[in-house]
C-alpha cells in the first residue's frame, strides 16, 4: 500500500492540531481545580486532540502506519520548541540534543519505509 498525498496532508494537519492542544492542556493545567467548563484553555485542548484524533484515524486509512505515524509523532517536536516561547522553557544542549535525535529517528523510521514498502511478500498457497 502506497500512503497517499492527502492522508500525509491531513496527519500534517492533525500534528498542528494536537501540538496546539498539548499547549493549550498546558495552560489549562496552571487553572485546575477548576472545572472544565469554566477552565476554557483545558477544555479547547481536549477538544483539539479528540479532533486530531478523529483526523489521524481518517488519515490511517490513506496510508502506511509506518509513514503517517512518524510525521504525526513530529508534534512532540514542536511542543518542546514552542514550550520555549510560551513558558519560558530553557532548551539546553540536552533538551537540542533530545529533539534532534527524535528528528533523527522520525528520518530513519520514514526512510525505512520506504525501502521495505518495495519487498513483495509471498503469499501462503
Amino acid at each position: 500500500m502506497e500512503t497517499k498525498w492527502w492522508a500525509i496532508m491531513l496527519v500534517l494537519f492533525c500534528t498542528l492540531l494536537t501540538t496546539s492542544a498539548q499547549i493549550f492542556l498546558k495552560l489549562g493545567s496552571n487553572r485546575l481545580p477548576e472545572i472544565i467548563f469554566t477552565n476554557w484553555q483545558l477544555f479547547i485542548g481536549i477538544m483539539l486532540y479528540v479532533i486530531g484524533a478523529i483526523i489521524l484515524i481518517i488519515a490511517f486509512k490513506g496510508g502506511e502506519v509506518t509513514v503517517i505515524y512518524p510525521i504525526f509523532a513530529s508534534s512532540y517536536i514542536w511542543v518542546s520548541i514552542l514550550s520555549a516561547y510560551f513558558f519560558n522553557e530553557q532548551l539546553g544542549i540536552i533538551k537540542l540534543s533530545g529533539v534532534f535525535i527524535v528528528m533523527l529517528g522520525i528520518i530513519m523510521i520514514s526512510l525505512g519505509s520506504k525501502k521495505n514498502s518495495s519487498i513483495e511478500y509471498m503469499e501462503a498457497p
